[in-house]
Order: structure tokens, then sequence, then C-alpha cells
């Protein structure tokens, strides 16, 4: 099935523009679904208020049409009562834009650093804050209602390729480089870097926290996938299946899988806790053997994230087309043409698919499915219980493949 457009947001365009030079390479929107940021190329973010862009989706439509989404798509900053009433910003970052990541605060969770006394910033419920990660191995940190710069971190040595905030509202960031290192920050603690990961052998493609903050994916060059244990700061395991560079990941909503996409034409979801590969979503038939799965064949995955509702995964690959998947199917059950697609994510409330190209970001609907009864209470039980403890349970064994996402 073709996907439904939603709309599409237009980077302008100069004469002196080169092709080249408007790659976008990351898409986020604001945890509490209030904004969206993107990298337009160059040095330029832009930063939008998400309601205000459906609503203009609505009034205008599209090519494609968007009838049917009006109805549920405006519900996603219903309660989203910021004291500044969200505004547009376009920020100049001084260099050129390679990853993007929103935090906000939670006041109660307070700075893992020893010395408290003082802090240059008092980062309270109400801040939304913007990471940009530079070219030049910069990190700078924006306040989004006044798009004014609060703190430059300047610890790595290459590009800034991702970030990740922790989902618990502790304000700790985490940034993935090509200088071989992720480096984790206490944005609390006036940025103060908190650690530094080693262990890739090579560049850091992209980093992703669990929805509990307790454990941290890293993917990278020479076929890397690394999960790490984010209070004790220690490799947990390394994941071994891929057979080319692993460029991006994500958690699964109720943190029981893993998604991870690599340029060796694959995304493989996983059971992070015991490393094993659950499924396997091939973008190119048959699928290469591993001696030439290292070779520019135009399928290489660029992007892949979890829906909202836990049940869908979206890729986008170089053979010019965006995909959404059933964790349950074997072939995609919607499709999206897109060229030179480089970023995708989902929307807050995982109705809108976002994708990223050429500095411009392009809309479609999500896969509309209610969720049955038995997915929700699995979703519940694996947010709180790891693999082995459910397979513990005195419970049937049908029982316990379900809860392991094995049938």
């Amino acid at each position: 099935a073709r996907s439904r457009t939603v709309g599409e947001l237009l980077a302008p365009t100069s004469p002196f523009d080169k092709k080249c030079g408007r790659e976008n390479w990351t898409v986020a929107f604001a945890p509490d679904g209030s904004y969206l940021a993107w990298s337009q190329g160059h040095r330029i973010v832009k930063l939008v208020p998400w309601a205000q862009c459906l609503n203009n989706f609505l009034l205008h439509g599209t090519k494609n049409g968007a009838n049917a989404a009006g109805t549920r798509l405006p519900r996603q900053s219903s309660e989203g009562s910021q004291k500044n009433k969200p505004c547009e910003h376009v920020i100049d970052c001084g260099d050129i834009v390679w990853s993007l990541a929103f935090g906000s605060s939670v006041p109660e969770k307070q700075s893992r650093c020893v010395n408290i006394e003082w802090h240059r910033f008092k980062f309270g419920q109400d801040q939304l804050l913007l990471a940009t990660g530079l070219n030049n191995g910069r990190i700078k940190i924006w306040d989004v209602y006044t798009g004014k710069l609060l703190l430059n971190l300047m610890d790595h040595t290459e590009v800034v390729r991702d970030l990740t905030f922790a989902p618990d509202g502790s304000l700790i960031l985490v940034s993935a480089s090509r200088d071989k290192t992720l480096r984790v920050w206490d944005l609390k603690d006036d940025g103060n870097m908190m650690k530094v990961l080693r262990g890739h052998p090579n560049w850091v493609y992209g980093c992703a926290f669990s929805p509990d903050s307790s454990i941290l994916c890293s993917v990278g060059a020479s076929k890397a996938v690394f999960l790490w244990d984010m209070d004790k700061y220690c490799m947990l395991r390394k994941l071994e299946g891929h057979h080319n560079d692993v460029v991006a990941c994500e958690f699964s909503p109720d943190g029981a899988l893993l998604a991870t996409a690599s340029y060796d034409t694959r995304v493989y979801v996983w059971d992070p806790h015991i490393g094993v590969i659950l499924r396997e979503f091939g973008h190119l038939f048959p699928p290469p053997t591993p001696i030439f799965a290292g070779g520019a064949n135009d399928r290489w995955v660029r992007s892949v994230c979890f829906s909202h509702d836990g049940l869908h995964v979206a890729s986008l690959a170089d053979d010019k087309m965006v995909r959404f998947w059933r964790i349950d199917e074997e072939y995609p059950v919607q499709v999206a043409p897109l060229n030179n697609g480089l970023c995708c994510t989902f929307s807050t409330d995982g109705s809108v698919l976002a994708a990223g190209q050429d500095g411009s970001l392009y809309f479609w609907a999500t896969p509309s499915q209610v969720s049955s009864l038995q997915h929700l209470c699995r979703m519940a039980i694996r947010r709180v219980m790891p693999t082995s403890q459910v397979k513990n349970l005195p419970i049937p064994g049908k029982v316990v493949e379900f809860l392991c996402y094995q049938i």
C-alpha cells in the first residue's frame, strides 16, 4: 500500500546552493510534541511549532490529500501549555550540523555530580533544550523557546554524528563521534562531561537510550553494535550479525526490542537482553552474501525508527523508498517514494513519520492499527521486566514466547 502524504516543509534555496551542501542528516521532535527541528543543510537548524505545521498542512492540503488525517493528528500538542507561546526560530550553528536532540528536565532528577552548591543554569520543568552536534566536534545547547545559545561543549575531536538525551528527564546527554568515542554529559551540572565510553574500533554513527534510561545502544563502522550499562558506564555486550557498517538504532517503546540499520541492506530487530536476532527486514532480494555486503549496491539502509505503538518500524534506504514494516510480518505494509533520504523519525504521538531530503522535510501518515489487548499487556509487562525474568515466570511456554516477541 502507498503511504498517505500529510505535508512537506521545503528549505529555501539560493542560486549558489550546491546539492552536496543541502544534506539534512537529522530531524527530531520535542518530547512533549511541541516542536519539530531539522537541519536544513550547511549550518542552519529550523525550529517550528509542530501544531502550527499540522494546521498549515490541513489548511492548504497536499498533493495526495491529508483529509482523513486531520481529525486525529492535532491532538499531539493539546496538553502542551508552555509559558512561552511556541514560535519559529532559525538557528545558525556556525558549522555543518550532523545531529540534533531535544531534552526536557524533571526537577526532582538530581545531578549526578558531587558538588551541587552552585550552578550557572537552573533547568526547570518548563525548560526545553536543543542539542546540536557539529562538524568541528562541538556540541551547542540552545534554549528552544528563545533560540539563545546556552552552552558550548568542546571535548570531541571529530564530527559529532549523533546525540541522545536520557528519557528520564535527568538531562544526561550522550554524544557519538567519528573520534571513536561516546561522551556522557550532565547538563544539570552546566554541561560537565562525566564519562568517556571507549570500545568502538572505528567511527561511531549512532546511539540510543532504552526507555528506562538504563541501557545505551551505540552503533558504528566495522559492524559494531554495543550495549552499555548506564549506571556503571561499562559495556554489557556486543551484538554480532551485521555484515557492514551499522548506522542507526532505536529501542521499542517497551524496551524489549532493538532495531538496527546497516549498509548491509538489512534492518535487524534484536532482543537486546540476550543478544538474539528476532526479525530481519531485507531491502535487497535476494540478500547479498557477506562477502558482497560491503559493496555500494543502492540498498544501503540509512535510518530506522520504532513507532509509538511498538508494532511498526520505519526504514529509509538508498533505493529511494521509505518502508513501514510490522514487527510480525516479513514484507512492508506501506511504502512511499523519497530520493536522497538520510533521516527519519516518528512524531511524538506516532501518527506521522518525518523524513529529510536535500534540506527539506516530508511527512506521511503512519499505518493505523488498533493494538490488541494482548500486545498492550505485553508492552506493559516488558517495560518493567527483562527477558531473563520473563522466562522464569510460571506461565505456559507459548505465553513466554509471545512476551519475548518470538511469535
